[in-house]
């Protein structure tokens, strides 16, 4: 219930300690899914690159929310760092997800 009050970066972050963590807390992350899409356009690149990693990592399904990190990476693309890409590449891959409007 908490979730849906945090901030793009308290999401980000509570995604990556969870999953560097290995702990997969499917309410948890359903409900950072929720909040994430609701307040995508307020993340930092290294916020998508994180929480796209967090989901990747754990090997959470959430099409909804990867599709939403895709849009907004495609449109602040210029702003990411490499560590930035290389994460966010290798969560897709990962994910098993091509998209073209990041990596062609």
């Amino acid at each position: 219930q908490r979730v849906g009050s945090f901030n793009p970066q308290e999401l980000a972050n509570t995604a990556w300690a969870f999953a560097k963590l290995g702990v997969s807390e499917s309410r948890l992350f359903d409900a950072i899914a929720r909040a994430s899409e609701q307040r995508i356009g307020d993340f930092t690149p290294q916020g998508l690159a994180n929480t796209a990693w967090a989901f990747a990592t754990l090997s959470i399904n959430a099409p909804q929310l990867i599709d939403a990190i895709a849009c907004a990476s495609e449109h602040r693309i210029d702003d990411f760092k490499p560590q930035e890409l290389a994460n966010t590449a290798w969560a897709f891959a990962t994910l098993g997800i091509s998209e073209p409007r990041l990596f062609d």
